[in-house]
């Protein structure tokens, strides 16, 4: 499958009513602005254009737009914000008042705040959320090995709300709930990732859209922005809508200086997935 090298979104723009946007990675680095990315978004609003950031991030999204405030990210950037965490407290509500046991640090306990849940340890739980790492500076998906053996032991079943292997802040890698998730995953325990690259995420943000715009979001006139080719470009594939791979985020070390066609296509094809466009960042 071929694609095409963009050096500005505006050149495609057009094509589409709405984008469904990734954040970290595209929209800011875990510590600040991008500042080209936030006014390609901006000057895509400003035409007529519909803006939906999607995100794995475990916490609602209010959480998250008082976060990208914080990180200079301007409210004329986007219209509506759908995350992981959302989705997540979406299957939390539907069971009721069982109990869960939380894997991941304290700051996510926001995923929980108005919802009848009670917390219990793993002994107790008849199901687990897992929103991280209870400990990222300093641990490994490894690390979680006896824990995921013990909830083996119960048939538990997991909501992971954060699909991500991993993200970075500035320049540091971090592991996220996606790479525990999988761990349990193959030893036969159950999941429900609540993100991408999951259909029901992208349902959630085209209804989003459709509400913005007062008619419905098509997907064919729908475009996906991200810079991961497990979670984004597999997600658009998914979900039917062209994918726009950002380059320069979270692969940017495997492609090594420049993004040469032929890396390009390499990593794509032992990604086994394709996207329709790249750009080396979101800049009009």
């Amino acid at each position: 499958m071929s694609f095409s090298l963009l050096d500005r979104f505006s050149t495609i723009a057009p094509r589409y009513d709405v984008v469904l946007c990734d954040i970290w990675g595209v929209v800011h680095d875990g510590i600040t602005a991008h500042a080209h990315a936030c006014d390609a978004l901006m000057r895509y609003r400003a035409d007529g254009g519909v803006v939906v950031l999607i995100t794995n991030a475990p916490r609602p999204s209010p959480w998250v737009i008082r976060q990208l405030a914080r990180l200079g990210v301007p409210a004329d950037a986007y219209d509506d914000v759908i995350t992981s965490g959302d989705l997540t407290r979406e299957e939390v509500a539907r069971r009721g008042g069982e109990a869960v046991f939380h894997i991941g640090p304290q700051r996510d306990l926001s995923i929980f705040d108005g919802l009848d849940i009670r917390l219990a340890p793993v002994e107790a739980a008849t199901y687990a959320v897992c929103s991280g790492l209870f400990d990222e500076d300093k641990e490994t998906p490894d690390d979680y090995r006896g824990l995921i053996a013990a909830m083996r032991r119960r048939g538990l079943f997991m909501v992971c709300a954060n699909p991500d292997l991993v993200v970075e802040r500035g320049t540091t890698r971090f592991y996220c709930a996606g790479a525990i998730a999988d761990l349990y995953l193959a030893t036969g325990g159950e999941v429900l990732y609540a993100g991408k690259p999951h259909r029901p995420i992208y349902d959630a943000a085209l209804a989003k859209a459709s509400e913005v715009r007062g008619v419905a979001a098509e997907p064919a006139r729908t475009l996906a922005i991200g810079d991961s080719l497990r979670t984004d470009i597999t997600g658009a594939r998914t979900a039917g809508i062209d994918g726009l791979f950002v380059s320069g985020g979270i692969h940017a070390h495997e492609l090594g200086p420049g993004d040469s066609r032929e890396a390009l296509g390499a990593m794509f094809a032992a990604a086994g997935v394709t996207p329709w466009s790249v750009t080396a960042r979101l800049a009009w």
